[in-house]
């Protein structure tokens, strides 16, 4: 099984931006317990992350070529704002999870909208990095 994992704006500063919120793993920490984790459950799995909105969009396209079997993705701010990205989603339609680090439906208004959820098999909030681990669990189950 391919997984792509794709993360958001800021994501990359994890460890250092807002560490009450996102918690003091940092972005490479956390890329080796999900690669760790998925070496065990035997899942391939490949990590893209982008500031850039368009950028994200193209490695959702790519995955499609790539014959990606499920996208965990956590579009961080582009949850709330990006069609484009839902749209792409919507095009390839390969299976995808939805992973936010926090709780988003605990925070602020405008974090209550998911253009992203609109597409997403599942979303996972607020439980850290085991958030991509329990996405990883869910795309094994969902292919047997």
């Amino acid at each position: 099984m391919k997984v792509l994992i794709l993360n958001g704006p800021n994501i990359n500063f994890l460890g250092i931006r807002e560490p009450e919120i996102y918690g003091k793993t940092t972005y490479e920490d956390m890329l080796k317990i999900i690669g760790e984790y998925a070496d065990k459950q035997e899942i391939e799995v490949s990590f893209y992350q982008s500031n850039h909105e368009g950028d994200l969009v193209d490695a959702i396209q790519r995955a499609y070529f790539d014959k990606i079997d499920g996208i965990v993705i956590n579009p961080a701010a582009y949850t709330h704002t990006s069609i484009a990205i839902l749209d792409a989603l919507k095009a390839v339609g390969i299976v995808t999870v939805e992973v936010h680090l926090s709780a988003v439906e605990k925070r602020e208004d405008f974090r209550q909208i998911s253009y992203v959820s609109k597409y997403a098999s599942k979303t996972i909030t607020g439980q850290g990095v085991n958030g991509y681990l329990m996405a990883l669990d869910y795309l094994k189950e969902s292919k047997k």
